[in-house]
């Protein structure tokens, strides 16, 4: 893999952790919605996302599935799963996704 793809790989898996702090608060406390932070590549970003948690949860099923604003699409390493009014969800292609995978702190795996 080259370096590149493991830098996106990290920055977006870094956001999903965050996200994945957000989305449990929420869900203590009983809300539906959630706003996150946007899973792209660029670790500038700050944009938020108002999400369904049930929309976010089916997200997480796959490591390689991220939400991100419009606009903020990298379609040389991933494609758009799902468009939603707000976000977007992609997924990873190749060896970025494998890394996206690995490093998902859901996965069994780690």
């Amino acid at each position: 893999m080259k370096s590149e793809e493991l830098r996106i790989a990290r920055t977006e898996s870094q956001f999903r952790d965050v996200n994945e702090r957000i989305a449990g608060t929420a869900e203590r406390f009983g809300a539906t919605q959630a706003e996150l932070v946007c899973e792209c590549s660029d670790p500038e970003c700050g944009h938020r996302i108002e999400a369904p948690i049930a929309d976010y949860e089916r997200t997480r099923t796959d490591g390689a599935q991220f939400l991100v604003a419009p606009g903020h699409e990298n379609p040389e390493h991933e494609v758009v799963a799902r468009h939603r009014p707000g976000y977007r969800i992609v997924e990873k292609l190749k060896g970025i996704g494998a890394a996206a995978r690995r490093l998902n702190p859901r996965s069994e795996t780690t």
